[in-house]
C-alpha cells in the first residue's frame, strides 16, 4: 500500500507510505490519496483529517523517476481541466498529486516532518492548517527541473504568505526552514522533531470540542469562492502542456542522479 488510512475518535489520519522514495507521489499514490480524501469527506464518522508522511519526510513531491519513465502526453491529457469547470466543491477532479483540486467541507491538517518540497509543498498548502516539526523544510525544488507547479501552489502560496514572499520562493526554489516558515506564516505551529503527528492530533481534538456544523460553515466561507479556485487551477494547468518536453528532460536528469537532496549546483 502506498498510503494508509485510519479513523479513530472522529479523526482520519492519511499517511503517505513510500519511505524509500521519501514519500514522493507516483500515479498510483496520487489516485489513492484522491480516493482517501473523497472517502473521508463522505464518512459521517470522520470530522477532521490529518495528512502526513513519516518521521523522515512528509512528501518529496511527484516521483520524478516515474515521470522520467512513465509519463507522456496521455498522462497530461488525463488530468486536463475542462474549460467550463468552475466548482471544485460540487464537481471534484483529481490532480497530479491526488487531492489538490478538491475543496472539502471538513478541515485537513498537515503534520510535517522533513521534506515538504515541490508537489509535497503543494499538498501541504492544500491543507487548511500546517503543523511542522523543527526538522521540516519546504521549497519549490521542482524549479531545478523545469517542472511547473500544477497542484495549486501558484495560487495558494500567495494567499497564505503574501505575493512578494511567494514570488521569492517560486522563482528561486530555495529551501525554507521550519523556523522561517513559522515567521512568514507558511506553517501555523512548530514542534519538536518527530512530534508533528501528535501535535496535529491534539490540535484536531481541540477543534472537535466545537459545534461542527458552525465550524464547517465558517471554514468553507473562509476558503473563498469555488469559481476563483477553479479559474486559478485552470490557468495554472496551462503550463503543463506548454513545457512538457522541458519537464520530462528535467525529470530524466534527476533519474540519472543529478541534483539529489535539494542540490541546486548540479542541474
Amino acid at each position: 500500500m502506498s498510503i494508509t488510512r485510519t479513523t479513530e475518535n472522529r479523526i482520519t489520519t492519511i499517511a503517505i507510505a513510500r519511505p524509500a522514495a521519501r514519500n514522493a507521489v507516483d500515479p498510483a499514490t496520487a489516485t489513492a490519496l484522491y480516493d482517501a480524501f473523497r472517502a473521508f469527506e463522505a464518512d459521517p464518522d470522520a470530522e477532521i483529517a490529518i495528512l502526513t508522511g513519516d518521521t523522515s519526510a512528509f512528501c518529496a513531491g511527484f516521483d520524478l523517476k516515474a515521470a522520467a519513465t512513465g509519463l507522456d502526453r496521455g498522462w497530461v491529457d488525463r488530468h486536463a481541466i475542462p474549460d467550463d469547470w468552475c466548482d471544485p466543491a460540487r464537481h471534484p477532479l483529481p490532480s497530479p498529486m491526488g487531492p489538490a483540486r478538491l475543496m472539502l467541507r471538513k478541515p485537513v491538517i498537515a503534520a510535517i516532518e522533513g521534506a515538504a518540497v515541490a508537489g509535497g509543498m503543494e499538498l501541504a498548502l492544500w491543507c487548511d492548517i500546517r503543523i511542522a516539526s523543527d526538522s521540516a523544510f519546504f521549497g519549490v525544488y521542482c524549479r531545478r527541473w523545469g517542472v511547473p507547479l500544477v497542484d495549486g501552489g501558484t495560487f495558494r502560496l500567495g494567499r497564505i504568505i503574501g505575493a512578494g514572499r511567494a514570488s521569492d520562493l517560486i522563482l528561486t526554489g530555495r529551501q525554507v526552514t521550519a523556523i522561517e516558515a513559522l515567521r512568514i506564516g507558511l506553517v501555523n505551529r512548530v514542534c519538536a522533531a518527530s512530534g508533528a503527528l501528535a501535535e496535529a492530533t491534539a490540535y484536531a481534538g481541540e477543534l472537535l470540542r466545537f459545534p461542527q456544523a458552525c465550524l464547517r460553515a465558517d471554514h468553507v466561507a473562509a476558503k473563498g469562492a469555488p469559481a476563483d479556485l477553479a479559474a486559478a487551477l485552470r490557468r495554472e494547468w496551462q503550463s503543463a502542456g506548454l513545457i512538457m518536453g522541458e519537464s520530462i528532460a528535467g525529470a530524466s536528469r534527476f533519474a540519472d542522479g543529478h541534483g539529489r537532496g535539494g542540490d541546486f549546483g548540479d542541474i
